[in-house]
């Protein structure tokens, strides 16, 4: 599953204004209900804070991954934001995340929220890949690194 197929040109942010992980839990969320409405926006963030009290979704290198569950959806859906300033997201590495892509998976599914889970963190652990969404102008030219590198 192509990474693109997924994450709506709406559903993407240049520059998210939260400076707490909550509220880029809540922001995330809200970008995300740009392109899926129908979702209520509290069980979301009540599925992402609940996945956040596990272990963190900061991977490192600047990215974090929020991701969550929910029994009435019926197909994976993401956002994607970008703080430049950076938000101390408890990742692994100790440094603040930038770059942020939200996943919400139907409850049943596993392998497949499993696997675009895996190639959202192949996409980011590309260095250029990275530099080039951290200095991208709009959310268009986001959209459009993502489309560009997911065709490769």
């Amino acid at each position: 599953m192509n990474i693109v197929e997924l994450l709506n040109s709406e559903s993407v942010e240049a520059e998210i204004k939260s400076t707490t992980k909550d509220n880029v839990l809540a922001e995330m969320t809200d970008v995300l209900l740009r392109s899926a409405p129908e979702l209520n926006r509290n069980e979301v963030l009540t599925v992402l804070r609940e996945r956040e009290r596990l272990g963190s979704t900061g991977i490192g290198e600047g990215v974090a991954i929020p991701h969550g569950k929910l029994k009435d959806l019926d197909q994976l859906i993401l956002s994607f934001g970008r703080s430049k300033a950076g938000v101390d997201f408890d990742s692994m590495d100790g440094k603040p995340a930038h770059l942020f892509f939200l996943l919400l998976a139907p409850e049943d599914s596993i392998s497949i929220h499993l696997k675009t889970l895996a190639r959202i963190s192949k996409l980011l652990k590309d260095q250029d890949v990275r530099e080039q969404l951290l200095t991208a102008d709009t959310a268009a030219a986001i959209y459009q690194i993502i489309q560009e590198k997911e065709s490769v």
